[in-house]
């Protein structure tokens, strides 16, 4: 998924970072403002037992199938509906069941009604987040996955696994630059791409494995942790804005929709780390509620909060100090309208080891 700020380019360096620190060679590793996926399937594939945690649903429904993930999916219950399934190796099994879901008749719901271009054109606001077919597909698979759930045909695990491929595989098809909060006036070439079902693989191992859908700040006072990571939003734009389309697809809720773009109304999930009032006073009560061990922040040079500010909060809760590394500018950050002067940023990793 294209994603703002993705770590992918600093793995290394988190992880270099964090062997300096931690002692232990066995520890779980909770990433508490995991967003897609990028660092705890890191260290899920280091074979550590990974906690994650966001408030985005869509989020959630990812993490739920990358991280809980992690032994063969069967689909028992769906081999009278799918021939062959049944004598199919079972780690193939889930690819004919994606060929099945990619094979179905299109349909006109939620999404072909109010973001392609066909059912909107006269609205007084086109929509051209999908093109027509990709809508009606998406459609299609979103309300056949629910049917199958609704029917209990699949298990909790092949649900976010179907979804997670779903939310994956329409992403790349979207006609957007990167985010949701704006869609582009013409089909671009990647959107006139007919959307196919490619499976959203996970790693398999023996370890265990938690997700939660929970505010940050009021999960951390019901859960321990070993190693914490936080990845906090940096800035005032808010993510649930920018990813709002695949939140509708995630919950497929008929929600109501306003503004030019049609978004779905995400007030209850506007995060306080995006208000420059607020973010100081969130991130002390979450560092004073962490029942941790370890605790690393990652936060850039252009964040809401201030070395100073984050420095004096760590602080008190102990052995404080910081690692820091260059990296290139997310590209749609780039633009004019942000008037942004750098081609690199410095990230900042602070920790704290908690006594």
């Amino acid at each position: 998924m294209n994603y703002i700020w993705s770590k992918k380019s600093l793995l290394e360096f988190i992880e270099k970072s964090i062997w300096k620190v931690v002692k232990e060679k066995d520890y779980t590793f909770s990433d508490l403002f995991a967003g897609t996926w990028i660092v705890w399937r890191y260290f899920k594939e280091k074979w550590h037992s990974v906690i994650a945690n966001d408030l985005q649903y869509y989020s959630f429904v990812v993490n739920k199938n990358y991280i809980e993930n992690h032994k063969p999916l069967e689909f028992t219950w769906l081999f009278e509906l799918i021939s062959d399934l049944e004598d199919t190796e079972i780690l193939k099994r889930k690819d004919l069941v994606l060929f099945q879901l990619d094979s179905i008749k299109n349909k006109k719901g939620f999404i072909y009604k109010n973001y392609s271009f066909w059912w909107t054109k006269w609205e007084e606001h086109e929509r051209l987040y999908f093109s027509d077919e990709n809508a009606m597909k998406c459609d299609a698979i979103r309300t056949q996955i629910e049917e199958w759930k609704k029917d209990k045909l699949i298990n909790e695990n092949e649900y976010y696994f179907l979804l997670a491929s779903l939310l994956e595989n329409i992403d790349k098809v979207a006609n957007t630059a990167s985010v949701y909060w704006a869609y582009l006036k013409k089909l671009k070439k990647s959107a006139q791409n007919l959307m196919t079902l490619k499976p959203a693989n996970f790693f398999l191992n023996d370890q265990e494995h938690k997700v939660y859908n929970s505010d940050v700040n009021e999960l951390v006072k019901n859960t321990s942790h070993d190693v914490v990571y936080l990845d906090p939003p940096y800035n005032e734009r808010q993510y649930s804005a920018n990813y709002h389309m695949l939140e509708t697809i995630a919950k497929y809720d008929n929600p109501k929709l306003k503004w030019k773009t049609w978004m779905r109304d995400y007030s209850k999930q506007k995060s306080l780390y995006c208000r420059k009032s607020e973010v100081k006073n969130s991130f002390r009560e979450l560092i004073q509620n962490i029942d941790a061990k370890y605790v690393f922040l990652s936060y850039n040079c252009e964040g809401l909060m201030s070395l100073d500010d984050i420095k004096e909060v760590m602080w008190e809760r102990w052995e404080y100090w910081v690692f820091k590394q260059e990296y290139r500018r997310f590209k749609a950050d780039k633009t004019e309208s942000r008037n942004h002067k750098k081609d690199s940023v410095t990230e900042y990793l602070h920790y704290v080891v908690i006594k």
